[in-house]
């Protein structure tokens, strides 16, 4: 997080039409006292009291410059920008030379948004008073929003020169840093922040979410723990320090985490992100909430939005797919083949890209998929927004929603007349200006449809397109290669490590015990989460050595070395989605339990259009027995392998271009629902022939 710093004023009083007893000495001195008692209930922590007063000073002396900026003080913490903004205008009428007062009008032209204007507003105060090291801290601010990092490290460089001890300087010096990617370097400037100020809250806070970015989770999960010492309330800390502790598999006191984060959201506090929310509630309620709370405070909708109610007539619909993910990410392999084959008769394609610039093959396919790749990574939300808005699109698609690197605030600026989210995150948006969610019937049941803020649109088969050009690496490794036993049966599940929860591993040691020479292959996500599942293993009375990790390969191969396990094993509450699908791929069976939210709930909608729904469980018991019978029973498990391997050609799963049909036209109802004046609201696409 940023911090302000304020500046000097360098205000002086002004005298009203004094009473002939008083003398002007002695006036002065009384609005003096009158203006330190004003201040003195705002510093302590009353300005709606201090509001009165200041009104009061303002009311019997109109040209008192200091009372003026006094009051956008208390309404700057009142959360009234606007009226703030009024106030330092009116202080700067009446001394305009203030470098002080330049200075706070930039603060809350950076409050409202207003980067570009905050921006001059630092200049001139700069250019009143160069020695203003506040200035040039708060510069950086505007700068960083900006998305002109270096600039704003330059700036802080500057205002710590002037004072190496400004601890606000070197905390955003991190975030600067952090933006550049420059990880270790943000680490040092938090520390020196830390070394000067052991109760900055923000830099343990910015430190940790560096750290666990970068697999430093021990070390993350202290300095969460050293903000939840010293403020137990910190926005959405709570959720950091349980998500690090899955990405590690360290269970002790997990009940209760999860109990308290529950407690949390329903009370509505910011507790937790909603991503990693997903992966430990089991209720579509609570996630809403959880997801409303996040947009109310991060990114709510913008007051003026920026499509006003423009009629576009294109000759083909425009349709705008906004992302980071636009490289070798699991957002690529899925859509790829539909990005390739939309029918460019009736769609203009467009590709915001704002994530990074990662050559290779995937990115040189998806650049070449689409009529306009417009690489925007340097480019900040509002800048995004405008680009939409200036190309008219007519549905613009998040492919983001609330995951890692997103940049939910391009639509809450309302680019483009539709926005809908789809295939980005396993949930509600939980914000108005979303109109619609693309799903199917299975991990949106109707009756669960008033958990969502948008309206949902049903596919008719699975709401994931798949790409049918994938590819399989011709190699398969031996076991050996692979580091598994030569003989006895082979469990995997390759979800991340977050993922997995205690009861789902209970399960999953209970059938090491009764499948005899059985291992159980595990995605590698941390050293740390390899000790610690090891340890859970041990405690459950299963030799830690009967777990197998897999290290990260080239994805072909990944999908290759598929073929040296039996079965696929799911998660709950939160799903195998790609994964699952990687190994539906591959002919490799997946058993899941199907859960009570649309994270929960994704394997089972792929299993359906597989044409395999007898993999498909509805409790833990029947899961648990399931994988039971299929470990035990060879021509149970061969039947299901055959069976398959026989649906990969024809199921809908698959089929990339009878998605492609089905969502084109889920895009023309939206278009056409538009163009009609209606509102949107939810529909069922009619199924086209395969």
């Amino acid at each position: 997080m940023n911090d302000h710093t304020p500046a000097p004023g360098g205000w002086k009083v002004a005298g009203p039409k004094r009473a002939k007893q008083i003398s002007p000495e002695q006036l002065a001195r009384d609005l003096d006292a009158k203006r330190e008692e004003a201040e003195h209930i705002y510093l302590g922590g009353n300005p709606e009291l201090a509001e009165q007063k200041y009104r009061g000073l303002i009311n019997e002396v109109p040209d008192m410059a200091i009372a003026h900026n006094g009051l956008g003080d208390v309404l700057v913490a009142l959360t009234r920008f606007e009226e703030a903004l009024a106030s330092y205008d009116q202080a700067l009428l009446l001394k305009p030379d203030s470098a002080g007062g330049h200075n706070n009008r930039g603060n809350v032209l950076w409050d409202l948004n207003r980067f570009d204007d905050a921006l001059k507003s630092f200049d001139t105060a700069l250019s009143l008073n160069p020695q203003l090291f506040e200035a040039f801290n708060n510069r950086a601010n505007a700068l960083q929003s900006l998305g002109r990092y270096e600039e704003a490290l330059e700036s802080l460089d500057q205002a710590l020169a002037l004072d190496p001890m400004l601890v606000p300087a070197l905390n955003n010096r991190g975030n600067a840093l952090k933006s550049l990617e420059r990880f270790e370097e943000a680490l040092e400037s938090y520390g020196q922040a830390l070394a000067i100020n052991p109760d900055l809250v923000e830099a343990y806070a910015n430190r940790g979410n560096i750290l666990k970015r970068i697999g430093r989770y021990d070390e993350a999960l202290d300095n969460f723990t050293e903000v939840h010492k010293r403020k137990p309330d910190h926005p959405f800390n709570a959720g950091a320090m349980v998500s690090t502790k899955m990405y590690i598999c360290h269970w002790n006191a997990l009940d209760e985490d999860i109990e308290i984060l529950g407690e949390l959201v329903r009370s509505g506090k910011p507790a937790v992100q909603p991503f990693t929310f997903l992966g430990l509630s089991a209720s579509p309620e609570n996630q809403l909430r959880c997801t409303e709370t996040f947009v109310q405070q991060d990114c709510p909708e913008a007051p003026a939005p920026l499509w006003q109610g423009e009629t576009y007539n294109h000759d083909r619909i425009r349709i705008a797919y906004v992302s980071a993910d636009f490289h070798d990410h699991p957002m690529a392999i899925l859509m790829s083949g539909l990005f390739e084959s939309h029918d460019l008769s009736r769609f203009e394609t467009y590709a915001f890209s704002f994530g990074p610039d990662r050559p290779g093959h995937a990115r040189t396919r998806l650049e070449k998929a689409f009529d306009h790749f417009i690489n925007v990574p340097e480019k900040t939300p509002e800048e995004i927004a405008q680009l939409i808005r200036h190309h008219e699109i007519d549905i613009a698609i998040d492919r983001k929603g609330h995951t890692r690197d997103s940049r939910p605030k391009i639509f809450a600026l309302r680019p483009a007349p539709i926005q809908a989210a789809w295939l980005a995150y396993p949930g509600t948006f939980g914000a108005s200006y979303m109109d619609y969610i693309v799903a199917d019937r299975f991990v949106i049941p109707e009756d669960q449809q008033n958990y969502y803020s948008e309206n949902v649109v049903y596919l008719p088969d699975s709401y994931q397109v798949n790409d049918s050009k994938r590819s399989i690496a011709d190699h398969t490794p031996t076991r050996a290669e692979a580091g598994l036993p030569d003989d006895g049966f082979v469990f995997c599940s390759f979800n991340q490590n977050y993922k997995i929860l205690p009861a789902m591993f209970d399960i999953w040691m209970r059938l090491l015990k009764q499948v005899e020479g059985s291992v159980f292959w595990l995605w590698v996500g941390h050293p740390k989460a390899i000790e610690n599942l090891q340890k859970e293993a041990a405690a459950r009375g299963v030799d830690p050595q009967r777990l197998v990790f897999a290290s990260r390969i080239k994805h072909a191969d990944h999908l290759a070395r598929h073929r040296l396990a039996d079965l696929f094993l799911d998660t709950l509450p939160f799903n195998a989605h790609t994964t699952a699908s990687d190994a539906l791929w591959t002919g490799l069976p997946v058993v899941t339990c199907a859960g009570t939210t649309f994270a929960g709930r994704v394997a089972a909608s792929l299993l359906n259009a597989a044409n395999m729904p007898d993999l498909i469980t509805n409790s833990l018991e029947d899961y648990e027995a399931l994988a039971l019978k299929l470990a035990t029973d060879d021509a149970a498990l061969q039947d299901v392998r055959t069976r398959l391997q026989q649906n990969l050609n024809s199921c809908p799963l698959f089929d990339t271009d009878l998605t492609r049909r089905h969502v084109e036209a889920a895009y023309e109802t939206m278009w056409q629902k538009h163009q009609e004046g209606a509102p949107a609201q939810g529909f069922s696409v009619t199924p086209v022939k395969a």
